[in-house]
């Protein structure tokens, strides 16, 4: 049978290389967090990620060959989402959980709409909500890192702390990552070095994170009360995380370069006034899913300047 053209509307993206060859470097990109996630919490990170990424490749092979479709889980995208997932999970989560955040990140946050290419929520953090929503007291209690003193019987992530006692969280912990926090989103350090990775390969822009990291910072940094504050919302939470390896995300987000800025603003704007004023101590996961919703009007508003086009 001849091959036939896919025929699709526009915006068309030109990338070098293939969908798989960038997903799999996004999967190089996640190795210094996965490395600083074991250091920091022990063997339990690593087995959190292997269950929500293989729960993610087994997901999307059921579902495709059950659909009669091609299976196509070697081109790193599910790999990719399981372990962004686990990267929002907390340390201590049971992993038959982190298991079924795995298989709803993919069947209703990525197939659910058709697969690779037609979601419109990026669909880890379509699984990391559903869990915060059905499981929220598992998903807000926190083990210290393995560096803590052993007596600290509670402990709070830096944006708790800062909401319920007022307390700060040295700078050079929160970028080093020897804090509390799901366990792919304490160390800065390590999550700037990977976003270099993926900027010097060119799969990602400087727009939508650095509008995200600025507005967040700028605002609770003003309404915050304290200049202090602009630096330590950028580093605490998964404010980092979010920003560089999930709100990027070609699909979800907008195709023009001012759609980008918007993208990146709208986020930012959004999670600064969940952290200020609203009742859970961090607001990513909400600001990009809302942005996520508004990609299409936004590219529908914001259109690429036509090439070779009448003036």
């Amino acid at each position: 049978m001849p091959q036939r053209l896919v025929v699709s509307v526009s915006p068309h993206i030109r990338i070098k290389g293939n969908i798989r060859r960038m997903m799999w470097d996004v999967v190089i990109a996640l190795v210094p967090a996965t490395i600083a996630s074991i250091y920091f919490f022990g063997p339990k990170a690593i087995y959190i990620i292997f269950v929500t990424t293989f729960s993610s490749l087994f997901t999307e092979a059921l579902i495709q060959k059950l659909g009669r479709k091609p299976v196509t889980i070697s081109d790193g995208s599910a790999v990719v989402t399981g372990i962004l997932l686990a990267f929002n999970l907390p340390p201590g989560i049971p992993l038959w959980m982190a298991g079924v955040g795995g298989a709803i990140a993919i069947s209703i946050g990525k197939q659910a709409f058709g697969g690779l290419g037609h979601n419109i929520f990026n669909p880890a953090l379509v699984g990391r909500t559903i869990l915060l929503i059905s499981f929220p007291v598992v998903m807000t209690t926190w083990s210290p890192p393995r560096f803590v003193p052993f007596d600290a019987l509670t402990y709070a992530t830096p944006l708790t702390a800062l909401k319920e006692n007022g307390a700060l969280t040295p700078l050079k912990d929160l970028f080093l990552g020897n804090v509390g926090g799901c366990i792919g989103e304490t160390s800065a350090l390590a999550l700037i070095i990977g976003a270099l990775y993926l900027l010097l390969k060119k799969h990602i822009t400087w727009h939508i994170p650095f509008t995200f990291i600025a507005t967040t910072g700028i605002l609770c940094g003003i309404f915050g009360g304290a200049l202090y504050l602009l630096l330590f919302h950028i580093l605490a939470g998964g404010l980092l995380l979010g920003a560089l390896f999930m709100a990027t995300d070609p699909v979800t987000s907008p195709t023009s370069r001012s759609g980008r800025v918007i993208f990146g603003i709208g986020c930012g704007a959004i999670t600064a006034l969940i952290r200020l004023k609203g009742g859970p101590p961090e607001g990513v996961s909400f600001s990009i899913l809302l942005m996520n919703a508004s990609t299409p009007l936004i590219d529908r508003f914001i259109r690429p300047r036509k090439i070779l086009g009448v003036k």
